[in-house]
């Protein structure tokens, strides 16, 4: 480890091996407080795959995409002289992308994953080639890579040719905030373009890289986003006077789902010790509507999906998705590629991120709605009437979650035939990660809206100067709400002020989620109450 001068981080090595990776090594990588490099085993892996396919050269024979074309073309034959030019021509011809390009975060996740992947050692790529890769990704030079044009199978050979573009000193870059043609790129951080041998312009673009890179962000945000629905469901519990006895052990013990036993001690632990609960301890409502006392079923399945997605991307991270893949008895061309149980599982958080807006958007309605909030002010406001309040905050959900319902439609079931149905089955995996990643935007935008709501809410159970006719007259005025509650609303007041009157109410969701993304919320909340699972 080096130490950097100043206040900079410290910037350590992460070594890769193919093997090894882990989903928390990922986030280093995102903040670029380590550099990565190839393992001691990692450059034996790479030396012995490449002497094999040198091997398979001098003999003469034919091997798709080593002495033969790609795809349809697998039964052209290619001279050794011109095996250079057929790599070359690869990367050119299928970099093929459309739409915007994907940011930073995508692109360093991609390097990293791709280089990882190839460090397995089964597909004969030089490691020269490697360690250019990661001196881009170390030196910040981030491939610019269009959205669109993955079928997700075949990897992602679109996105990846244009990231490969670069390592040949052609397409662009961004490097430090300008972007630059690949050479000078290259250039300007003291790195050299590399001529392609055989095999390595397949090695580079043959893979699932995007779409795991894509499918590592959903997942690590989602988890953070899963424990922020509890302590959000928990505020507007609080706020509304809801009963924790649907949280209690007893019940989830006899159905043990680990998701919904984890989410309801998170609801046990976030409403201990309140006042509110205290407070209307007889009260005679009997029970509360499914958005509130359902919280631990829905939470708690979306946190089993995304256990799954977890378990599915370990494994992908470390594999190799290469075709064909070399062994020492011969290379075997095969369908490692094939990105279906991605697309499978991002499907599958696609949904489950989709039910926690809309669990979230329903606890919205009730707390701005005068017939179902329990004694609140229509719209959260003092003033209704002069003063529209959170009125269109409920609006702004519901369209959120709309559109959710609308990109949620499974990316899996579909299909298209290419390369002359050659590849006539496809996963879309690539679309599937993508629409999940749009969804948890999405979702954590509502979920910033319900925030807003049930902070508000609580200005009125903790004091405000507003006391509606209807509140229920068991709640003691100057109750506070449990430990972990309170920490949650003083942080959201930290940085949004109570709406007293109407402002622009779009500054105040921004903030929101700018708190939701910052992980400060979890973070005051963990030092009140300590650490939630």
């Amino acid at each position: 480890m080096s130490n950097s001068k100043g206040s900079e981080p410290e910037i350590s090595t992460l070594l890769i091996d193919g093997n090894s990776l882990s989903l928390e090594d990922l986030k280093p990588v995102l903040e670029r407080t380590v550099n990565v490099a190839l393992s001691d085993s990692a450059r034996q892996q790479l030396a012995s795959s490449r002497q094999l396919v040198e091997q398979i050269l001098s003999s003469g024979q034919a091997v798709y995409a080593i002495t033969t074309g790609f795809g349809k073309f697998k039964d052209v034959r290619i001279a050794p002289e011109d095996s250079h030019k057929l790599q070359r021509n690869l990367i050119l011809s299928h970099s093929a992308g459309v739409g915007p390009r994907f940011d930073q975060a995508v692109v360093r996740l991609a390097v990293l994953l791709r280089a990882n992947a190839l460090a397995k050692g089964y597909s004969g790529i030089r490691t020269e080639v490697v360690d250019l890769l990661l001196g881009c990704l170390n030196n910040g030079v981030h491939p610019m890579i269009p959205e669109q044009g993955s079928l997700g199978a075949s990897g992602d050979l679109a996105p990846l040719a244009h990231m490969a573009l670069v390592l040949i000193g052609e397409g662009e870059a961004e490097l430090n905030g300008r972007v630059l043609k690949g050479h000078d790129a290259l250039s300007a951080v003291g790195l050299e373009p590399v001529t392609l041998e055989a095999k390595e312009g397949l090695a580079l673009i043959n893979g699932t890289q995007i779409m795991a890179a894509i499918a590592s962000l959903v997942l690590l945000e989602a988890e953070h986003l899963a424990k922020l629905a509890d302590i959000i469901g928990a505020m507007s519990l609080e706020a509304q006077l809801g009963s924790p006895r649907p949280f209690d052990e007893a019940v989830h013990r006899v159905r043990p789902h680990p998701g919904q036993i984890e989410s309801a001690s998170n609801l046990r632990t976030l409403l201990a010790n309140s006042g509110f609960v205290e407070s209307h301890k007889d009260c005679p409502l009997v029970q509360d509507a499914y958005s509130l006392r359902c919280m631990p079923q829905v939470h708690g399945a979306s946190r089993q999906a995304f256990k799954h997605v977890r378990a599915v991307l370990e494994i992908e991270i470390n594999s190799a998705t290469d075709n064909p893949l070399i062994f020492e008895d011969g290379p075997i061309s095969a369908g490692n590629f094939h990105g279906q149980p991605l697309a499978f599982v991002m499907d599958y958080a696609a949904i489950a991120l989709s039910e926690l807006a809309n669990i979230s958007e329903r606890r919205i309605e009730r707390l701005v709605n005068p017939a179902l909030s329990n004694g609140l002010p229509a719209f959260l406001t003092e003033h209704g009437g002069l003063n529209s309040g959170l009125m269109l905050a409920q609006y702004t959900a519901a369209a959120l979650v709309s559109e959710n319902k609308s990109l949620a439609h499974p990316a899996s079931v579909d299909s298209i035939p290419t390369s002359a149905n050659q590849e006539d089955h496809v996963s879309m995996g690539t679309i599937a990660c993508r629409k999940a990643r749009m969804i948890l935007h999405n979702a954590r935008k509502v979920l910033a809206i319900e925030l807003l709501c049930a902070a508000q809410g609580l200005d009125f159970r903790l004091g405000s100067g507003y006391r509606h006719s209807d509140q229920p007259a068991c709640v003691v005025q100057g109750a506070l709400p449990g430990p972990g509650i309170k920490a949650a609303f003083d942080q959201v007041r930290l940085h949004i002020k109570h709406l007293e009157q109407d402002r622009e109410i779009h500054h105040d969701m921004v903030a929101a989620e700018k708190l939701l993304e910052s992980g400060e919320l979890i973070a005051a909340v963990e030092a009140a109450v300590g650490p939630l699972l």
